[in-house]
């Protein structure tokens, strides 16, 4: 059985993209055959991992609607064990085409559907667009978990109860087996009064569901997507590549149990 993982965070700059390119990878690395979905009409996971955003002839957006068949959007990477179904800026169009669609919050689920039958996935990771819309809405109808990568930062804590309030109604309304797989702290500096402030605060409210990973503010993290590369190919020893290797032992652990 596939686990499906939706990166979701409304608040844009936060690591989200980021953070799903390399925690795909980094399950890959560790040998789980994984498909990364970008759900961003800004299509950056797609350039992240070194496909053109107007090569692809099928997209999320042409699986979203329904114009195309799921596996039709599938491109291998050049990484191993790592595939990708491409996003770009077309994507943008599908909140205003699905509004009228009955059951369009569940447009990307019947797709997945379809694909657990022909294909083995352990891992599909889903890039979502920093909005709740009805891309969101159908990612997370899809998803079995979430994770919420958040910034150490004031307005992050605002963000996270209201996001969280989102995910109770979704759970309600959509998909009532949907659960947060964790939070994870990202471009995190230490040595910033306020990173550790707002750590202790999630630690008080939300210890359960910290993942005990954060991820560093680093150039070589900030580097690697313009070379079309995740870290661990770009700066495999790195100090964000060995982070992202520490969070994907932890999902693994934390999903160890639903995979088949």
């Amino acid at each position: 059985m596939s686990q499906i993982i939706s990166f979701v965070n409304q608040k844009g700059g936060v690591g989200k993209t980021t953070s799903a390119i390399n925690t795909a990878t980094m399950l890959s690395v560790k040998n789980f055959k994984v498909l990364l979905i970008d759900m961003d009409p800004q299509g950056s996971s797609t350039s992240g991992v070194g496909i053109m955003k107007s090569q692809p002839k099928n997209t999320a957006y042409e699986v979203l609607i329904g114009k195309c068949d799921i596996r039709s959007a599938i491109i291998e990477t050049r990484f191993k064990n790592l595939h990708i179904i491409p996003s770009n800026v077309s994507l943008a169009a599908a909140d205003y085409e699905l509004i009228s669609e009955v059951g369009r919050e569940f447009f990307l689920k019947k797709q997945l559907a379809t694909l657990m039958n022909s294909c083995s996935y352990d891992y599909i990771i889903i890039d979502c667009p920093p909005s709740i819309g009805l891309i969101t809405i159908n990612a997370l109808s899809a998803s079995n978990s979430i994770i919420i990568p958040l910034q150490c930062e004031y307005y992050a804590l605002e963000g996270l109860s209201q996001l969280m309030l989102t995910i109770k109604k979704v759970k309600q309304l959509y998909n009532p087996r949907l659960f947060i797989l964790g939070i994870l702290v990202t471009m995190f500096n230490s040595r910033l009064k306020i990173c550790n402030q707002v750590h202790e605060e999630l630690k008080k409210y939300y210890e359960d569901k910290l993942f005990k990973t954060k991820i560093s503010r680093t150039v070589m993290l900030c580097e690697a997507p313009s070379y079309g590369e995740p870290i661990y190919y770009y700066a495999k020893y790195s100090k964000p590549s060995l982070q992202y290797e520490a969070l994907a032992e932890e999902i693994i652990s934390r999903t160890g149990g639903f995979l088949i």
